[in-house]
């Protein structure tokens, strides 16, 4: 991002305070390598794995997958990216204009407690790439306590570069971009060399369910990026074009996640055991020789250090609008520490990596996707942000509502969280709607939540906003309520 008066140091102390116009000097590019780097994830591969593995698809199916999910899910990242260069600030912040400043606290909650899940799923990827890559060149096994010195190792990497904020993110992520690049075009060379082309398009076609349900796997990574989604492009001016916003979203996303999931499903071709294997990385070191799988599953944790980085970034601005009242980046270490425990118990513990992050991803998704359909159904209203209001936590706030929260909000929100659970079918969970409807069958639990959530949001009767008197930057309107 381009630098502006607060983060032009090391360390970002800008919260989640909307950021002044002056400021707001990004570019849109700039929105490339953030989401390239956001998916530099060697699960991506076990993922494309499980399409041929578990989904039964071939070649052309996959290849399908692998170009719609990056489609739904990042274009949905980047329509409310733009909310962002609205509204100047984080998305959780932004959030309390739709939800009240107390009715916000509901869905935020959720989501930082998801952004748990998700960010000790990538911090034990991350450590099992240590592992690997020890194993295949010093011959060290793994065992318990080096599995907690390489996640401990992991979680402090992530933290640091999280914790120094945007501009430490986007550097490091502009320069992972040609580093995965290079790697990855390295790593696809080899496979056309060495992989059986006969078996691969020999395969048999898979049902179009499955095909649906394959591209609800592969978009739930992309689901749980979409309330960070602000995060990222709250630099840009209120000029930036909508529609570059998320061309360049998905664009980014997209150039990692078709290759990468086709390579997955390549792979799985000749290594069967690659989707259900004890760990989602060890595998490349038996797959690729020795000179190509050592620096990429270095390039591989460089990915996984930034994604994660970016998770907890994003993660610090929702523990501020939760109420704790410590600066950004002693924000994010909270999250840092409950990443460092629950990845420890998943490495001791969990008998299935795979399994595990299946279940959790279909569960992610719904989690998400309730409060992206009523945030996302109020953008479509044209709804402007007001700084000072979101900052005002108080009654006196124009977000206040009634009792402090937008009722229309919570009860969307409520009803299409528990409207989505039901039509889920997950190891962990399976919903009373989740076998003999379309919905269910076809994995669409969390379309479903995006879908109730938004028309009800929609229809309900919207509180009126009622701008105080006294506010400075809205002295010339009246205080009558307005409705919204």
């Amino acid at each position: 991002m381009s630098k502006t008066a607060e983060t032009e140091g090391a360390l970002e102390i800008r919260g989640i305070e909307q950021v002044p116009d002056h400021e707001r000097t990004a570019r849109t590019r700039e929105l490339f390598p953030t989401w390239v780097g956001a998916n530099i994830s060697v699960l991506l591969l076990t993922m494309g794995a499980s399409l041929v593995v578990a989904y039964r698809l071939n070649f052309w199916q996959a290849l399908v997958v692998a170009a719609a999910a990056p489609v739904v899910s990042y274009g949905l990242v980047g329509l409310i990216g733009i909310a962002g260069k609205r509204g100047g600030a984080p998305g959780m912040a932004l959030s309390r204009a739709v939800f009240g400043q107390r009715g916000n606290l509901l869905p935020g909650s959720l989501i930082w407690i998801a952004r748990w899940g998700w960010e000790t799923i990538n911090a034990v990827t991350g450590a099992y790439a240590v592992l690997t890559v020890l194993d295949i060149v010093f011959g060290v096994e793994a065992n318990s306590v080096l599995d907690m010195v390489t996640l401990l190792a992991f979680v402090v990497a992530t933290f640091a570069i999280s914790g120094l904020g945007i501009n430490a993110v986007q550097k490091c992520n502009k320069y992972a971009t040609y580093l995965f690049g290079a790697f990855s075009v390295l790593v696809l060379g080899y496979l056309i060399v060495d992989t059986d082309w006969s078996a691969v398009f020999d395969r048999s076609a898979g049902s179009v369910a499955a095909m649906i349900t394959g591209v609800g796997l592969i978009a739930a990574g992309g689901v749980s990026w979409i309330p960070s989604a602000p995060d990222f492009t709250r630099y840009l001016p209120r000029t930036a074009s909508s529609k570059g916003i998320v061309g360049v979203t998905v664009g980014g996303a997209g150039i990692v996640v078709l290759p990468m999931v086709l390579m997955g499903m390549i792979m799985a071709v000749s290594t069967p055991d690659l989707a259900s294997a004890a760990d989602p990385v060890s595998f490349l070191g038996e797959i690729l020789p020795t000179w190509i799988a050592v620096p990429y599953l270095l390039i591989a944790l460089i990915g996984m250090l930034l994604i994660n980085s970016m998770s907890m970034y994003s993660a610090g601005f929702t523990a501020q609008t939760l109420g704790f009242k410590i600066p950004r980046h002693w924000a994010v270490l909270v999250n840092a520490v409950i990443s460092l425990f629950f990845g420890g118990v998943l490495m001791l513990v969990a008998t299935s990596f795979m399994g595990s992050f299946i279940a959790f991803l279909s569960l992610l998704a719904v989690a998400f996707s309730a409060w992206v359909g009523v945030f996302g159904a109020d953008m479509l209203r044209g709804r402007e942000y007001d700084g000072e209001a979101m900052a005002d936590t108080t009654r006196t706030s124009a977000y206040w509502y009634r009792g402090g929260l937008s009722p229309a909000a919570v009860v969307a929100w409520a009803v299409g969280l528990v409207a989505g659970l039901m039509f889920t079918t997950s190891d962990w969970l399976t919903g009373p709607l989740a076998t003999n409807n379309f919905v269910g069958e076809y994995g669409l639990g969390w379309v479903a939540t995006v879908v109730i959530s938004g028309l009800l949001y929609a229809v309900l009767p919207k509180p009126a906003l009622v701008v105080p008197a006294a506010s400075s930057e809205q002295s010339e309107r009246t205080a009558e309520p307005v409705t919204v």
